[in-house]
């Protein structure tokens, strides 16, 4: 009689393997007192000029760093390092997100010692990236109106694991004939504790309310870490 053929699953040993090495980075992040966002979304969704935006908000309060994720080019990381923010990139090939592994092997040449607050900028990608744990402590998804009131009800594990979304491009909204509303609901209904907020990071339209919200995370991050210690 044959053997049975012993299935394993691939996909469950990399997330196993991933989560561990995701666990050395949250305390490593965690020691530090630094709060680590993992910046997510679809291509096009305005991701770096969202993230070009609040660093410029939040210059002259926080040591801040950016590690960006492409398939292809640095040429986010250099956007970044224009504006006089030091930058790291990780170039992913053909593989759709980032991984622990890959933010771990970064560290090594990427100190976070003397930051407070570091940027993740994740591949352009709804569905990958929603699986990996980087060892962040703040997960945000950019959405922009001109994907469709639909976007989260197709993606809700990537909308659902997020503590905050942002809709992004709202000053196009009518010309892309979407209600923003709907939008936000859709939000809500697949991530009902979501932080929500909708602005426009061409024109500034909300972006007040969501960085005064980020400075306050990084407070609070600081803040826990002394106390702990």
């Amino acid at each position: 009689m044959q053997p049975v053929p012993e299935r394993i699953s691939v996909q469950t040993n990399v997330l196993n393997a991933n989560q561990q090495t995701a666990l050395a980075n949250r305390e490593l992040f965690a020691d530090r007192g630094l709060l680590v966002m993992n910046l997510m979304s679809a291509p096009g969704a305005g991701k770096t000029t969202l993230l070009e935006a609040t660093i410029k908000a939040l210059q002259g309060h926080f040591r801040l760093a950016v590690i960006e994720g492409d398939l292809q080019t640095d040429l986010d990381a250099q956007r970044i390092q224009a504006l006089g923010v030091r930058a790291h990139q990780i170039t992913t090939g053909t593989v759709c997100h980032l991984d622990a592994r890959m933010v771990a092997r970064a560290l090594d040449s990427f100190p976070v010692d003397d930051l407070d607050l570091l940027i993740i900028e994740n591949v352009g990608n709804l569905i990958c990236p929603a699986s990996f744990d980087l060892g962040e402590s703040l997960r945000v998804v950019v959405c922009s109106v001109a994907e469709g009131p639909e976007k989260p009800k197709k993606y809700p594990v990537m909308f659902n694991k997020a503590n905050v979304v942002l809709i992004n491009k709202i000053d196009l909204a009518d010309a892309s004939g979407v209600d923003v509303k709907e939008l936000a609901a859709n939000v809500r209904e697949v991530s009902p504790k979501a932080a929500i907020f909708e602005l426009s990071s061409r024109t500034g339209q909300g972006m007040a309310a969501w960085t005064q919200w980020l400075q306050q995370a990084v407070e609070m991050r600081a803040l826990a870490a002394t106390v702990s210690v």
